[in-house]
């Protein structure tokens, strides 16, 4: 029988660096998941769930008040031969197979939609040029649902790119065949006022491979939830996040994988940065292997690196195990500023101090960046990065 791998976390803190750790929690929701608003009370900030978000900042999404305005957000779907694009009424049967809201605001966003967008990519296409979906805030408030299907045997990519000033609350549903292959990356390059949440729900087939790429730069309030289940064996999930989180900013990633199959495989590995006053940013990482999961095989890492004094991080990842037929199960969560021997040894060697800055910077997120695999995004991103670089010496 192999033993669960649970490795302890550590944290390095300082100035106003603040860092929560678990490591055998439940992660259970307060209230069960459900598609009717009613069954979520309007959250006062003390719910585990709630705790970490700014309500007041979330532009009536949590209780009620928002309401959509037609200027809200403008969706442009480009796809390559093989791919189908429809939008559909709310009585489409492919609407919500992935996950069920597990919050008021994404059972909210599933009650207050009017149309969604499916894309379905049919069984055994490979796609050689990615869909492209662009999401653009028109100033206004927006309640949405997006289904990205493959078929099985299948294989895409997937780029979801968010821009512009918007309220949006959405649901967004991955569902993947047996056998097919699908990449996303899901860019928020929000301006400065934009409030995003969102619920992630990803099913993943028999022998399916999913791998998600979550980048954050943007936005007032930014809350993603992803969440992932395994419908058959030999599943695997990777999911990497990248964010910058910049003063006054709030980027929340709160991840639940759960492990409800024998023989599947996930690993989640984010990483942020985080510059100027009351920049605040929050991973929550939860992992479940229930009783019938046996031969699982996951990990999960938070790293973050902090730039400047006034930022704050917390980071908790959670896990929980109830078989011990398992391959591996471990976490691992660290935050900190720059390293000083780092910087000397770089700068040792004649390479200015805003230059060796940058350098760890880009070393720190390297690994992340090539996972994305889209030659265009990740150029885009690394500019973004020496863009916000930038402004931290400024």
């Amino acid at each position: 029988m192999a033993e669960a791998q649970n490795i302890p976390v550590g944290s390095t803190t300082a100035g106003q660096i603040a860092v929560a750790a678990e490591s055998t929690v439940a992660t259970r929701m307060s209230v069960p998941p459900s598609f009717d608003v009613a069954d979520f009370p309007v959250p006062h900030g003390r719910e585990e769930e709630w705790r970490f978000t700014p309500l007041e900042r979330l532009r009536g999404l949590h209780d009620g008040t928002a309401a959509a305005t037609g200027d809200g957000v403008k969706v442009d779907v480009q796809a390559p031969e093989g791919v189908t694009v429809e939008t559909v009424g709310r009585d489409d049967a492919r609407l919500g197979r992935a996950g069920t809201p597990v919050d008021r605001i994404a059972a909210q966003a599933y009650s207050a939609f009017e149309q969604a967008s499916v894309v379905t990519v049919a069984k055994d296409t490979v796609l050689t040029e990615p869909v492209r979906i662009t999401v653009h805030g028109q100033g206004g408030t927006a309640f949405a649902h997006q289904v990205i299907e493959l078929g099985a045997f299948a294989e895409a990519v997937v780029v979801i790119d968010h821009t512009g000033d918007a309220v949006l609350a959405a649901n967004v549903d991955y569902v993947l065949g047996d056998g097919a292959k699908l990449t996303v990356v899901c860019v928020q390059d929000w301006d400065d006022k934009a409030v995003h949440v969102a619920q992630h729900n990803t099913l993943i087939g028999r022998d399916a491979s999913f791998k998600s790429v979550v980048v954050t730069f943007g936005g007032d309030v930014v809350r993603l939830h992803p969440r992932v289940t395994y419908a058959g064996t030999g599943g695997e999930a990777e999911l990497y996040g990248l964010y910058f989180t910049d003063a006054g900013q709030h980027q929340e990633h709160r991840l639940l994988v759960t492990h409800n199959t024998p023989h599947c495989k996930s690993n989640v590995v984010y990483k942020g940065a985080l510059q100027g006053d009351d920049a605040h940013a929050v991973w929550i990482g939860d992992v479940l292997i229930e009783a019938g999961a046996e031969g699982t095989d996951t990990y999960e890492m938070n790293r973050n690196l902090v730039l400047t004094d006034g930022a704050r991080v917390d980071s908790v990842p959670n896990l929980e195990i109830e078989t011990g037929e398992i391959v591996g199960a471990g976490h691992a969560s660290a935050t900190g500023r720059f390293d000083d021997e780092q910087l000397f040894y770089l700068m040792a060697r004649g390479i200015p101090e805003q230059d060796a800055r940058r350098l760890v910077v880009r070393g720190f997120f390297a690994e992340l960046v090539q996972q994305i695999g889209v030659a265009d995004i990740e150029e885009r991103l690394l500019a973004k990065i020496e863009q916000e670089l930038e402004a931290s010496v400024a």
